[in-house]
């Protein structure tokens, strides 16, 4: 059996043997270029630091280092391993969200308004530039086919620097809660963002962007099943309900839309792949997170921290490959590629900071909404501005999936109004 995973996972790589030989974007790449190769180079570029850490972690809680350290490194130490207060299980580590002081319905409506437009202009603009980043070539002319940017890691580098220094700010300029929580422990969640966002970035060389929105809106059922068969959690009608619309949705759009140019059943399978990589790391970044909200903190102090780590990681993995100049020499040569960069970072930070404040303000539904909302149109916009066919059936397959997610919604309001207890099957806190 094991023999047999090794193999798909060989012919995912290998596009050139799934395609019977042929390979009609040129002449075999170096097996170094694979994504799993890669794959498995920044795995141990980002264990080089991992492990390291970890042991000195381990070394300092058994030398018992909080009650007999001493000396200048103490209180980095401290923060790093022990934190600064112990952790509260039993207490509520955010305030509920008040309310709102101005009850005015047209103030409401136009912070409403406010929140919709930010997170639909930074999701959108970050969705179209994202596939364009990674699908197009960069300085083709008349005579020359010009280059494509290949490295995923350096873009999600590029996310997280923005991102982290857009949260120290924050955290400097508004008052935050005092930070309790070991600093070490932000790594984990980092970790598998930055995994997560690696293979968000690859699959795109694989799959088309509405089949990549469709896998993330359908990420509620492999955390269902997870549920089922670890913690044992039971779930209502309703949700078995929408988790098979789901997934009656999903397979009438990709059974019914055409094949992308170029594309073979070897690379199809590479983009499955990914985006269940993809899936699976980042349903662990959520769930890492929700423990971590133990500890008095503000989504802000969440957000540098983890950025941190991020930053941390991909600029050591990138120094350790050599790939980290040839990004920056890449940006030199396209100054085109330069502004999509950059604005795309952009887009990401804002787009976490619009995602704080409209939990804070309407709740997590009302943010639910939205975002399902602006998947559908990611879709659409990718289709009218890059081609991509999609056919009668496999449009109905979407509207089936986002009429699900909006049942779903609808439903679990209507439980919380009743004073039912509903368990949340994702995490309030996304990053992309």
């Amino acid at each position: 059996m094991e023999a047999r995973w090794w193999a798909v996972v060989l012919l995912a790589a290998l596009p050139s043997l799934g395609a019977g030989g042929e390979n009609p974007e040129g002449p075999l790449e170096s097996w170094t270029h694979l994504w799993f190769f890669r794959f498995l180079v920044n795995a141990a570029g980002y264990a080089s630091f991992m492990v390291p850490g970890y042991l000195l972690v381990q070394y300092f809680r058994r030398k018992n280092y909080l009650e007999t350290g001493r000396g200048l490194c103490f209180p980095l130490v401290k923060t790093c391993v022990f934190g600064n207060e112990p952790k509260a299980p039993d207490e509520v580590p955010l305030a509920p969200r008040a309310e709102p002081a101005e009850t005015s319905p047209t103030w409401q409506a136009l912070k409403l308004l406010f929140c919709a437009a930010g997170l639909q202009v930074s999701y959108l603009t970050w969705g179209v530039l994202q596939e364009r980043v990674m699908t197009r070539s960069y300085g083709a002319t008349a005579t020359l086919p010009g280059e494509r940017f290949s490295d995923s890691q350096f873009l999600v580098l590029m996310n997280r620097v923005l991102a982290l220094m857009v949260a120290g700010f924050y955290c400097i300029l508004c008052k935050q809660p005092r930070h309790g929580a070991p600093m070490y422990r932000y790594s984990f969640a980092s970790l598998s963002n930055v995994l997560s966002s690696w293979c968000q970035y690859e699959a795109l060389k694989f799959v088309s962007f509405p089949t990549q929105v469709l896998a993330k809106a359908s990420k509620v059922i492999p955390v269902m099943l997870m549920g089922k068969l670890v913690s044992r959690r039971s779930y209502e009608h309703w949700e078995y309900l929408t988790a098979g619309l789901i997934s009656i949705g999903v397979s009438m759009f990709l059974l019914s839309s055409g094949p992308e140019p170029h594309s073979s059943p070897a690379t199809t399978l590479s983009g499955l792949i990914l985006l269940a990589g993809y899936i699976a790391f980042d349903s662990f970044t959520s769930n890492w997170q929700d423990a971590l909200f133990a500890y008095k903190m503000s989504s802000v102090q969440m957000m540098f921290g983890v950025n941190f780590f991020s930053c941390l990681f991909t600029v050591g993995s990138l120094l350790e490959q050599g790939a980290l100049l040839e990004g920056i020499r890449f940006m030199g040569r396209h100054s085109e590629f330069a502004a999509h960069t950059l604005l795309l970072s952009i887009c990401s930070a804002c787009g976490q900071l619009f995602i704080f404040y409209t939990i804070g303000q309407f709740g997590a539904a009302i943010f639910t909404i939205i975002m399902t909302l602006r998947q559908a149109f990611a879709i659409l916009l990718s289709c009218l501005l890059y081609g991509h066919t999609v056919t009668v059936v496999g449009g109905l397959g979407v509207a089936v999936v986002f009429a699900a997610l909006l049942l779903r919604v609808y439903a679990r309001g209507r439980l919380k109004q009743r004073g039912k207890k509903v368990v949340p099957v994702e995490s309030s806190v996304q990053k992309v």
